[in-house]
């Protein structure tokens, strides 16, 4: 199984616990780490080669800090370009069908925050209906997001023992 994680997190070098999973996702054998920041600071996605990437995996990770209730700019403008009808959906739009989709999530906010009554009022899985719909759409499998919630009080001990939890989700439960 090869497993291509996008990471989209404008700031990375100010992230704690973005950086920290990406750095450990970089360690394991098997796993494309992405930074779509690094590659595209102009937003200038180069499709061709993006599309091929997701091609030469057999599951797709989208690993970002949740903005506002969905995902940093860099990756809705990748998805808009890379997501293509007749490429990735539509009746000759095959290129994913088959492929496992997972997202990995952080938030600044408690879990608590994240369900019915809650300061945000919708729980994770009701905000990341989108997600689950783009899947639907192309084909792929929606798998269980992992997310780490509350990650600004996070203590270094933590930060690392999230990393270590997301490489389990992605490596053994499936």
């Amino acid at each position: 199984m090869k497993t291509l994680v996008i990471v989209a997190h404008p700031n990375l070098e100010q992230s704690k616990v973005n950086r920290s999973w990406m750095n450990r996702l970089q360690q394991e054998e098997n796993v494309t780490v992405h930074n779509l920041y690094a590659h595209y600071p102009t937003f200038e996605i180069n499709v061709e080669k993006e599309q091929q990437l997701l091609l030469e995996h057999d599951r797709i990770v989208l690993q970002f800090p949740f903005y506002w209730y969905s995902s940093p700019a860099l990756l809705k403008q990748w998805q808009d370009l890379v997501l293509t009808y007749g490429w990735a959906y539509g009746s000759k739009g095959t290129k994913l069908r088959g492929k496992e989709f997972v997202l990995a999530i952080s938030t600044g906010g408690p879990e608590a925050a994240y369900q019915a009554g809650g300061y945000n009022h919708f729980s994770m899985s009701e905000l990341t209906k989108p997600f689950q719909a783009t899947a639907n759409l192309t084909g792929m499998r929606f798998l269980p997001t992992f997310t780490k919630q509350g990650v600004r009080l996070l203590t270094n001990e933590q930060v690392h023992e999230s990393a270590e939890e997301l490489v389990h989700h992605l490596k053994n439960n499936y």
